[in-house]
């Protein structure tokens, strides 16, 4: 299966691709590499997922936001390459987390983001190298922000 076709047969939504709120590009591409830009969690009504995770949100709410961020980076994919066809494979991978200082899942909840890429390029495919850490505040009080790095096929 394709990922447009796996993205159909899970019958997600995405949400509208956003457009930059700073001086920067939503991707870069060089060569076969696609450097996606850090992205937050958004809604499919334009709104974001805000919080604090170990504080105003928990571990499952943290992970869900990281999905969301996953749609996100795949709306903003099909809308510079015109198909997540396109895209190979996950390079690379860096998630930030709203932390609490007391919060120290921050690997689970960039699950949220990987089980995603997991489940629209597969296991081998769409799983790649990865960080996982803790900061605060992030812009907006966005939940989590995500950066990934592409290989298109």
């Amino acid at each position: 299966m394709t990922p447009e076709s796996r993205l159909a047969d899970l019958k997600l939504e995405l949400p509208p691709a956003p457009r930059p709120l700073g001086l920067y590009k939503p991707v870069v591409i060089v060569g076969n590499l696609v450097y996606a830009s850090g992205h937050g969690p958004v809604r499919s009504d334009g709104t974001l997922i805000q919080g604090v995770v170990g504080g105003d949100l928990d571990l499952n709410a943290g992970k869900a936001a990281a999905r969301q961020v996953g749609l996100t980076l795949l709306a903003t994919l099909r809308a510079n390459l015109g198909s997540l066809d396109r895209v190979k494979r996950v390079i690379k991978t860096l998630g930030m987390v709203n932390s609490a200082p007391d919060f120290y899942e921050h690997p689970k909840v960039i699950n949220g983001c990987s089980e995603l890429f997991s489940e629209i390029w597969g296991a081998d495919l769409g799983i790649g190298a990865r960080s996982a850490v803790g900061l605060g505040p992030l812009p907006g009080n966005i939940a989590v922000e995500i950066e990934v790095i592409f290989e298109l096929a």
